[in-house]
């Protein structure tokens, strides 16, 4: 599904100026058919989904246990 700059700024809840200069940027891929850009919506999906996998990553890590260490000797 193809969104306008107009529906892409609703989506993303940033203004339409903000969606045109990354665009330009090429930070958001678009299609130009002449009279105005069309951005595929599918594309904010994949990286959400991406962002939620790394999430849940970095908590496994977080919540993963400290080893003890078993070579803890103050030697001054």
């Amino acid at each position: 599904m193809y969104l306008t700059v107009k529906e892409t700024a609703e989506y993303l809840s940033i203004s339409e100026k903000a969606v045109e200069k990354l665009v330009q940027q090429k930070k958001i891929r678009a299609l130009f058919d002449g009279t105005q850009y069309l951005i595929n919506k599918e594309q904010f999906n994949t990286h959400l989904r991406q962002m939620e996998k790394y999430k849940q990553l970095v908590e496994e890590i977080l919540n993963e246990p400290i080893p003890e260490d078993w070579d803890v000797k103050d030697e001054d």
